[in-house]
């Protein structure tokens, strides 16, 4: 059985720091990862609808070489949840809690 190389175990620690609280961290990394996934399905399906075909006949409809090459690129590429998750370790995601007021 082989495993994923793009697995990788992470200090829970090392997450939980930044907020003090790991659950409220990885809730932060979810949304980054829901903000990344929608990015990434707009400009997929943006590529795709120039391929887009009115036609509903099975016979005219053919392969198209630049539409697979465009899925597998999108298909090779790393996960919303892992890009996420580096942004939050490497401490580029910012992120504040809405009602509590800062002194200035």
């Amino acid at each position: 059985m082989a495993i994923n190389p793009s697995i990788i175990t992470r200090d829970l620690d090392k997450i939980s720091d930044q907020t003090g609280n790991l659950y409220e961290s990885l809730h932060i990394i979810s949304q980054r990862a829901k903000q990344i996934s929608s990015t990434m399905k707009e400009e997929l399906n943006n590529k795709l609808s120039e391929f887009a075909s009115t036609v509903d006949n099975l016979e005219e409809v053919f392969e198209n070489k630049e539409q697979i090459e465009i899925s597998k690129f999108y298909e090779r590429m790393p996960k919303p949840s892992t890009l996420a998750m580096e942004e939050f370790v490497e401490k580029k995601l910012y992120f504040r809690h809405p009602d509590v007021e800062t002194q200035e």
